[in-house]
């Protein structure tokens, strides 16, 4: 077997020796042509032996037979789906005399060629400035008051800018949804066009073909509220929000290890603002390396986020016209409405 220190002596002697390669394959006891091999490939520093056709003397008149099974078998779901070695004894009993590591081998080999030709294709997600952002949540273990505890960590994303945000809940209930969408649109002083989530059954009551989605009926109101078009992901297509998905293991790994002890979430959650500005300032943008996402984010805000509608309506007062009564009550379609849609009244909620 030739190995690398075999090839380190090789090179050595004929590069730096200026030794021929007849004299070279006698003190080593190699061929030839191994030799000029190794000459000839100048940057080579292993030799592997790569076999060009592989004989299947028994295997041979059977694999007709093989790739029917395994192209059968790829359409099954996954838990009828048969094993190499169920296929093994299938083939013996239709008079295959071989070994099972000649079906295991093959098997192997036609599911990497099947995956290279019908590997999906993903477009990279290009986002306008202010155009969307994605929500989703995680679960970190935190100590609060001396108590280990499971926390909900909502997390937002600004899809431009990178921008981060995290606050942590004890519950995934709806009221926890709207209030982590108020602190994050105040956080980002704007709303985005679009909101990216998955099916969570806090916003999601039923999932039909393709993107048709029945929004529950709170969650519909906050988006009408903040003028917002949420967007649902596809099942188990997580590529659709990545971006918040790349966000939940990094913060869980720079932020949540090792494990943090607080005295409540106020004081969790105010450590969580104060490291996502910091995270994002120590971070570059991965498509415009010369601006920081904290600048970015400060860009949409300036140019292409959307104020709330109390600072975009609620700010228009009315006046009394020459004339008119003092004591006249303004025009509530003019004076706006507050820029949050819930309040908690015995743990529920109603529009205001």
């Amino acid at each position: 077997m030739v190995t690398v220190d075999t090839i380190a002596k090789v090179r050595r002697a004929y590069f730096v020796q200026k030794r021929k390669i007849k004299a070279i394959a006698r003190d080593l006891k190699l061929a030839r042509n191994t030799v000029r091999d190794m000459v000839r490939a100048e940057e080579q520093t292993e030799h592997r032996y790569v076999r060009r056709e592989q004989p299947r003397p028994r295997l041979g008149p059977h694999v007709a037979a093989l790739e029917q099974m395994l192209g059968e078998n790829t359409q099954q779901p996954k838990r009828e789906r048969l094993t190499y070695y169920r296929m093994f004894f299938d083939l013996r009993r239709g008079g295959y005399a071989g070994g099972y590591d000649a079906v295991r081998r093959y098997a192997r080999e036609w599911a990497e060629r099947e995956g290279e030709r019908t590997a999906e294709a993903y477009v990279p997600l290009i986002f306008a400035p202010g155009e969307a952002y994605q929500f989703d949540w995680s679960h970190e273990i935190v100590v609060i008051a001396g108590v280990t505890t499971k926390a909900k960590v909502a997390q937002v994303r600004l899809c431009y800018s990178r921008m981060p945000f995290a606050r942590a809940y004890p519950r995934e209930s709806q009221e926890m949804v709207f209030d982590a969408h108020e602190k994050a649109f105040q956080f980002y002083k704007g709303r985005c066009q679009r909101g990216i989530y998955d099916n969570m059954s806090t916003a999601v009551d039923a999932v039909f073909v393709g993107k048709e989605r029945k929004f529950n009926l709170r969650f519909q109101q906050l988006m009408s509220h903040h003028l917002i078009e949420p967007t649902a992901c596809t099942p188990a297509a997580g590529w659709e929000k990545g971006q918040v998905e790349s966000q939940v293991r990094a913060l869980r790994n720079r932020l949540f290890k090792p494990r943090l002890k607080f005295d409540s979430y106020e004081d969790l959650n105010a450590y969580l603002l104060e490291q996502c500005v910091a995270y994002a300032k120590s971070q570059l943008h991965p498509e415009q390396m010369d601006k920081e996402p904290r600048a970015l984010q400060r860009l949409a805000v300036a140019g292409f986020l959307r104020a709330s509608p109390r600072q975009a309506v609620g700010q228009r007062r009315w006046r009394p016209a020459d004339g008119e009564g003092a004591d006249r009550r303004p025009d509530r379609r003019i004076a706006g409405r507050g820029s949050c849609l819930c309040r908690g009244a015995r743990g529920r909620h109603r529009q205001r």
